[in-house]
């Protein structure tokens, strides 16, 4: 198997992004189909690295397949509903993610709830609201404090879902990776507060 030459996909990618007349291609469409004709026409991409280039050209074609609610549509192969992403199926997200429902908690029937909730809106693989055990973050740091909280990095080691494996019928995660933690001081008054500020979060994300 070839080496990708992960740099150059990119320089390739941001090329075909910036030369796109969006007089012409005026649609999400239009433009998925500008961008992958150009890639596979593009001669120093290798046949693996034009793969990898197409791979992520069809995240970024489903992920706005799905945001703006528009495309043509596929009947699943798992759950026989239909979806209008390619590499996943929205339905079989949230059906894993519902499955998983008793293998978690935060001890707090409230935030359950609100994460369930969210969670059973989640359009996109890698924009799913989880709760994160607090034994799965190491080199925890201290950054500022604002509002009704503290703030701080950690490392998260598992990281957050990735993409949909069709194969395994599972959600993939990336690896471990920093995020960013807020440590509540006055919980009965922050709760309100802070549910709505993650509720907007995910709305805005999705």
């Amino acid at each position: 198997m070839s080496t990708i030459r992960k740099e150059l996909v990119s320089a390739v990618y941001n090329r075909i992004l910036s030369s796109i007349d969006f007089n012409i291609y005026d649609d999400i469409h239009k433009r998925h189909e500008f961008k992958q004709k150009t890639i596979l026409a593009d001669k120093s991409l290798t046949e693996s690295e034009k793969a990898e280039a197409i791979r992520q050209l069809n995240q970024t074609y489903d992920q706005n397949k799905v945001n703006y609610n528009e495309g043509t549509k596929r009947i699943c192969e798992n759950c026989q509903l239909e979806c209008l992403a390619t590499l996943f199926c929205e339905h079989c997200v949230r059906n894993y993610l519902k499955s998983n429902f008793s293998k978690w908690t935060s001890g707090n029937d409230d935030i359950d709830d609100l994460i369930q909730k969210c969670q059973m809106e989640s359009l996109l693989p890698n924009l799913v609201v989880e709760w994160i055990p607090y034994n799965r973050l190491k080199n925890i740091k201290y950054l500022t404090k604002g509002g009704f909280s503290e703030i701080y990095l950690a490392d998260w080691i598992d990281g957050m879902y990735m993409e949909w494996d069709s194969k395994e019928q599972q959600l993939k995660r990336f690896g471990s990776h920093q995020i960013i933690l807020k440590r509540l001081e006055d919980v009965e008054n922050a709760n309100q507060s802070w549910f709505e500020e993650v509720c907007n979060l995910n709305n805005n994300n999705n």
